[in-house]
């Protein structure tokens, strides 16, 4: 075979990429020294996939089941997978002196969901810089906590894992119960929301942030994921935390009110794509679950290590309702207009991942039997890759983790990264007339 006539767009690359690399990790994790036990090939596909995606989804228990290699290749996914695997390849090119030509940047502008390719190599390194030395701090602040419980050693490894974890949104936890043993500590609860909302943010507002340090400068993107997810966060913590206030086995059960105010607050934003927990997910209201499913489906920002649609797509489909039913030609907010390709863009996401979502929940409640609400959270939060659980991951069976697996691949990649590399560019060169149709 000749490869110099293999001829991959940016989209189409970068899946290829992924899929290797989770290939990669698959074998890494049936390896007899990555586990302690033996892991089934399925098994070791979806904690791959899992990682990579930076989801959080477990068949198998992480603390247990692998061992410190084990965890450390589960890491080493979830890195990658975090902040992008062509961005290692651009930090790699840097560290050797090579030049970026501009199709390596064009796929980098792909695979950070950036506008243009003017300043991604910068975005890049600075994305490394600030990703390193956030997970580097929280590491020290948790180690003030977790080194005097477990000693120097675990202490260290445990704040080292987690930092990781959670600031690419990843979810992974070394404790079979998350977080639930620390559902009150402020120290934990304030360090691994810190990094899972920075994280989730994005790396485009913190480098604008980072820059201009002036609210009234900053672009539309960056005043539009502060403001929304502090207004979203703030809502959700105030549901979650009436609708359970009464709940004997969630906050009913906590002693304390600054227990059950740690607790809104965490399941609240936890829901933004990080998959720790602090309350057993399955003891929740359905109207807790319900509104979870929206954050859940939302997710965080773009070019951030979180997934879902994307705020900035709610937001603008959001304001399409509203521009349309005020009868408006054009959609404004803080002085400016957004482009029409923006919004189809937008709906295009919308559509497609509710699509795939229909069809993976029929699929599953053919297989499975389950409840429809707790198949439904688990395709959700795989699409997501916020990675929560009602607790029957484990019990899935090999059709549905495959499922799951591909609901994990397709919420990481995105909607249209992957209906891009299958969907071959079209060149309209025939304007027909327009005509009217009947919606509604």
């Amino acid at each position: 075979m000749n490869y110099k006539y293999i001829r991959l767009n940016p989209s189409q690359l970068l899946v290829f990429v992924f899929l290797v690399f989770i290939l990669l990790g698959t074998l890494m994790l049936k390896l007899p020294i990555a586990t302690t036990d033996s892991v089934s090939w399925i098994d070791a596909l979806f904690t791959a996939t899992s990682a990579m995606t930076v989801t959080g989804l477990a068949v198998v228990d992480t603390g247990t089941a692998y061992t410190i290699f084990g965890q450390l290749v589960i890491l080493l996914l979830i890195q990658v997978g975090g902040l992008g695997i062509m961005s290692f390849a651009v930090l790699i090119f840097i560290m050797l002196g090579k030049k970026i030509g501009f199709k390596e940047r064009l796929i980098i502008q792909h695979a950070l969901n950036q506008t243009s390719i003017g300043g991604v190599i910068k975005l890049v390194r600075n994305l490394f810089i600030y990703s390193f030395t956030i997970e580097i701090m929280a590491m020290l602040i948790l180690a003030i906590r977790w080194v005097p419980e477990y000693g120097w050693g675990k202490g260290m490894y445990y704040s080292f894992f987690h930092s990781i974890s959670a600031f690419n949104n990843a979810g992974f936890s070394i404790w079979s119960d998350s977080l639930m043993q620390y559902v009150g500590d402020p120290l934990v609860n304030l360090v691994i929301t810190f990094l899972f909302i920075i994280g989730g943010i994005g790396f485009t507002v913190l480098m604008d942030i980072w820059h201009k340090r002036n609210y009234k400068k900053l672009s539309l993107h960056s005043k539009l994921m502060i403001v929304g997810t502090f207004v979203l966060n703030l809502l959700a913590m105030i549901i979650v935390f009436a609708l359970e206030y009464g709940n004997p086995n969630t906050l009913g059960s906590l002693t304390t009110l600054g227990d059950k105010i740690w607790a809104s607050y965490f399941q609240a934003v936890t829901t933004r794509t990080a998959g720790f927990n602090t309350l057993d997910i399955a003891n929740l209201h359905e109207g807790t679950i319900t509104l979870m499913l929206l954050l859940m489906f939302v997710g965080a920002g773009s070019a951030s290590t979180g997934g879902g649609i994307k705020l900035t797509t709610f937001i603008v489909i959001v304001l399409s309702v509203l521009t349309f039913l005020r009868e408006k030609s054009q959609i404004k907010i803080a002085n400016r207009s957004i482009k029409d390709k923006v919004i189809f863009r937008s709906l295009a996401i919308l559509t497609i991942s509710n699509m795939f979502i229909f069809v993976n929940v029929l699929i599953l409640n053919i297989t499975e039997p389950k409840p429809f609400l707790q198949l439904l959270f688990e395709v959700i939060s795989a699409f997501g890759t916020v990675g929560l659980s009602m607790g029957i991951t484990a019990e899935l069976s090999d059709i549905g983790k495959l499922i799951i697996v591909f609901t994990m691949f397709f919420g990481k990649l995105g909607p249209l990264t992957l209906a891009f590399s299958l969907a071959k560019p079209v060149q309209e060169k025939i304007r027909y007339p327009s005509e009217d149709i009947l919606t509604g």
